[in-house]
Formats: structure tokens, C-alpha cells, sequence
């Protein structure tokens, strides 16, 4: 008995609504920092700070997905594990 895991996926319409909402919320707190009246100083400080907080969320929802993976590969072992361990002990009985 084995059971087949299908990665689920997305639509093209909704990974294309993902992209461009992210690139939207991008240009448009580039353009808002851009246009602030205050001087470079400033801008370049929130710039710097639009920069790292992207990344961060890069790196926050790489590390869930690869706990996520890593955690869904142990379960798939350990019951291939308890699969192995019940058809010896049928086969012994």
C-alpha cells in the first residue's frame, strides 16, 4: 500500500497576482520615500530600511518552507517506517 504525494500548486492567475501585488507595494513605497519632503539623508536611511525588511521576509518564508519540507519528509519516513514494521509482523503471524 503506497500512497502517492502530489505537490499541490498554483495558478498562473494567482501566482501572477502574488508577483504584481508584490512588485506594486515596492514601486509604490519607493516612490512615496522618493517624493517625502525631507532631505537624502532621510530617504536613503528608509530606502535602507525598505531593502532589509524585503529580504527579511525572503528569509523568513524560505526558512518556513524548508522547515515545512524537512518536517514533511520525516513523517514520510517514519511511515515508511511503521509500514515496514506492520507487514514483518503480519508476515510472522
Amino acid at each position: 500500500m503506497q500512497e502517492k504525494y502530489t505537490k499541490s500548486s498554483h495558478s498562473d492567475a494567482w501566482i501572477f497576482q502574488a508577483w504584481a501585488s508584490f512588485i506594486l507595494a515596492i514601486c509604490a513605497t519607493t516612490v512615496g520615500i522618493i517624493y517625502l519632503p525631507t532631505d537624502n539623508w532621510t530617504k536613503g536611511f528608509m530606502g535602507m530600511g525598505l531593502l532589509f525588511s524585503v529580504g527579511s521576509a525572503f528569509n523568513v518564508a524560505k526558512t518556513t518552507r524548508d522547515i515545512h519540507e524537512a518536517k514533511r519528509f520525516t513523517t514520510r519516513i517514519d511511515e515508511a517506517r511503521v509500514e515496514k514494521l506492520i507487514s514483518e509482523h503480519n508476515s510472522l503471524t
